[in-house]
């Protein structure tokens, strides 16, 4: 089985001071460094490293608006998770559980420390897991957004309906077949963009045409549905098992910045606010108006926040 990557996209990545990488985790994955021209910390850096980690349907272009600001004190690194970005599954399982597995191989063989998670929506979810079954790589969670269970509350009618038909096998296949046959990739970015920001004239143009480009790469590739449908029911089959997943919330022992936009659609401000009262020792911020994805809405927000989380750290 080849692990060669598809012809990739213009180098992306030195548009926001970064530099692409990949490492074979059983076949091909790719990373950005943010930690200087040669892919290390500069003299400034401080702290554990950072790693960032995407939501369903990203990829490490989705830190761009805070990884330089947090490259300028910090080693920061962003994954492209089997399945995603840059990184085809090559027949990999792309499960929430599987990620978070190379998730673990990739701190430990690339960064060889204990790191600071920050994760956004599923890459929240999957911070959570690899917190629970390796604590000792983990010094501290940044969840932004992150996929939460939210019982008894009633879902944004667009996403309930989408995520049924995603959950059934065949159907969910023929419906995205379909979506992505019907839209242009332009048109499947802004699709995204007007269900993950409160406010889409937010929206960074540069990391929009980033993002038609990246697309425009991953409808080459052989199965994205299969990749994506892949995270997505897995990571519904964790939602759907809460009470295990209420238990790791409670039992995260390492310090927990939790970051929530008001109008996120995706995960409920609710779900947050449950979470929080799960483990009262996270500590929250709640921003008012803000969608799924602070970090692109509102980076200088998310980024006053993290930051001096971050030195607390050190």
């Amino acid at each position: 089985m080849s692990t060669s990557l598809s012809p990739a996209p213009p180098d992306l990545a030195s548009s926001w001071g970064g530099t692409s990488h990949t490492i074979d985790l059983d076949g091909p994955v790719h990373w950005v460094d943010f930690g200087g021209p040669a892919g290390t910390p500069g003299p400034e850096t401080a702290g554990p490293p950072v790693v960032l980690i995407h939501g369903l349907g990203g990829s490490w272009l989705n830190w761009v608006g805070i990884a330089p600001a947090l490259a300028e004190r910090h080693r920061v690194v962003a994954i492209d998770l089997p399945g995603f970005g840059l990184t085809p599954a090559h027949g990999r399982d792309t499960s929430v559980n599987h990620n978070a597995a190379v998730l673990s191989r990739f701190v430990h063989e690339v960064l060889g420390e204990p790191v600071v998670l920050v994760g956004n929506s599923m890459g929240g979810m999957i911070s959570l897991l690899l917190t629970d079954r390796r604590p000792e790589q983990v010094v501290g969670l940044a969840l932004v957004d992150p996929a939460l269970p939210n019982p008894g509350a009633r879902p944004d009618p667009q996403v309930a309906a989408t995520f049924a038909m995603y959950a059934v096998p065949r159907v969910g296949e023929l419906v995205l077949t379909r979506y992505n046959s019907r839209f242009t990739d332009r048109q499947r970015v802004h699709g995204t963009l007007a269900l993950c920001f409160a406010d889409t004239t937010r929206a960074d143009p540069a990391v929009t045409e980033a993002n038609v480009e990246l697309a425009a790469w991953r409808r080459s590739l052989p199965s994205p549905e299969a990749e994506f449908l892949g995270a997505a029911r897995s990571l519904l089959r964790v939602l759907r098992g809460r009470r295990d997943y209420d238990r790791i919330i409670r039992e995260v022992d390492r310090p927990v910045l939790l970051l929530h936009g008001t109008k996120d659609r995706l995960v409920p401000i609710s779900a947050a606010r449950r979470a929080a009262r799960l483990n009262p020792a996270w500590q929250t911020a709640y921003l008012d108006g803000v969608g799924h994805t602070p970090q692109l809405e509102v980076p200088d927000e998310v980024l006053g926040h993290l930051r001096p989380w971050l030195e607390t750290l050190t």
